[in-house]
């Protein structure tokens, strides 16, 4: 994965922040590192771990993101700045454009499986204007269902009616987004070729 931060030029330095909260993401094998400018580069190997995180930096804001889904070659270096292969051609092919302004949701994913890798960018992108959506009650409601309490704790947590936890998780698309993201995930390994 190759992240740009957006409009760096008119604001301050994010790239610290974001790999202080990068550091030790699910499925790392080698670690996110500044490349170049107000660019990151990680190597992950779970495609599950991918969406993941494609969703999280969605979530967040500010960044441009690109997954290259392609071999690497190997043995890989220590530093992620060192490694190459056709998944970091690819990434940084994605992270260009993803910053296209024509996009609803900067990302992209480009790979050895152009069908695929593009099917992967529709559902992720999909996904992901999904989420931008989401207001931040049904980001209560989802945050702490994630975090594996049931709907009747969660309601207690939040002040309202378990009922009311179940609508905002309808109005979320939460089942929805739980039900996708598995097929994104398997579209990102098919577009390893």
């Amino acid at each position: 994965m190759t992240v740009d931060q957006r409009g760096s030029r008119r604001g301050a330095d994010l790239v610290p922040g974001l790999l202080e909260r990068l550091d030790g993401a699910p499925g790392l094998v080698r670690g996110f590192e500044r490349t170049v400018g107000d660019e990151v580069q990680g190597v992950l190997h779970d495609a599950e771990d991918v969406v993941g995180l494609v969703l999280a930096l969605v979530r967040a804001g500010g960044w441009s993101v690109g997954v290259g889904a392609g071999p690497v070659q190997e043995p890989l270096p220590a530093s992620t700045r060192a490694g190459t292969g056709e998944a970091f051609v690819l990434a940084r092919a994605a992270v260009e454009a993803a910053k296209s302004r024509q996009r609803p949701v900067p990302l992209a994913v480009r790979g050895v499986d152009a069908v695929a890798a593009g099917d992967a960018e529709a559902v992720l992108t999909l996904l992901g204007a999904v989420l931008a959506r989401r207001t931040p009650a049904g980001w209560d409601a989802v945050d702490a269902v994630r975090s594996g309490a049931g709907q009747d704790v969660v309601a207690q947590a939040l002040g309202v009616t378990q009922q009311a936890v179940s609508q905002r998780l309808r109005a979320a698309l939460w089942a929805e987004e739980q039900a996708v993201r598995p097929v994104a995930a398997r579209l990102l390994t098919a577009a390893q070729g």
